[in-house]
């Protein structure tokens, strides 16, 4: 098991990457920011939107809620036109994040953590498999976010994790 100090410098690690990777997007031309790419999701705003989606489902699924296939589409690329709009949801995500965060025990992180996944199949771990599981998801996916970067020709952020703690992260 990862100690909790441990996943929550994961967590600030993860939105520290974030906020690079939304910074490197801002400086993008709405076209750029919209095309489709071909990717596991089709453009940089579509890739964006699914890891907002994933924090709000495992969230949900934290809180004791397990999201049906139908909510977590109305959290779709759809309803996030902007990357103003994207930023702004996962702000809010993120404060309810660093809340639960927050309360969690060292103790809590051992409890099984049993849900529904969007495909209606149940599935228990223990809770600090899943805290880790999204940082990964996410990481996964900001490589997508600089490949996307890099085929457009434009820069992208560097987000490594030694890179986050040589510029002060956890000090």
């Amino acid at each position: 098991m990862l100690p909790l100090t441990v996943l929550q410098q994961l967590y600030d690690y993860n939105y520290w990457a974030r906020d690079q990777q939304l910074r490197a997007c801002a400086a993008l031309p709405e076209e750029k920011f919209l095309r489709p790419m071909g990717n596991s999701f089709s453009s940089l705003r579509d890739t964006l939107a699914h890891l907002v989606a994933a924090e709000w489902v495992w969230l949900e699924r934290w809180k004791g809620h397990s999201p049906t296939r139908e909510e977590a589409e109305a959290v779709a690329a759809e309803t996030f036109p902007t990357l103003r709009e994207i930023e702004r949801r996962w702000r809010e995500i993120e404060r309810q994040m660093r809340e639960l965060l927050a309360r969690l025990t060292p103790d809590q992180l051992l409890q099984p953590l049993t849900y529904v996944n969007l495909a209606g199949k149940r599935w228990t771990y223990p809770l600090w498999q899943t805290l880790l599981h999204l940082v990964n998801h996410q990481t996964y996916h900001r490589g997508q976010v600089t490949t996307l970067l890099r085929q457009l020709g434009e820069p992208a952020a560097a987000v490594d994790f030694l890179v986050a703690i040589d510029s002060g992260l956890g000090k």
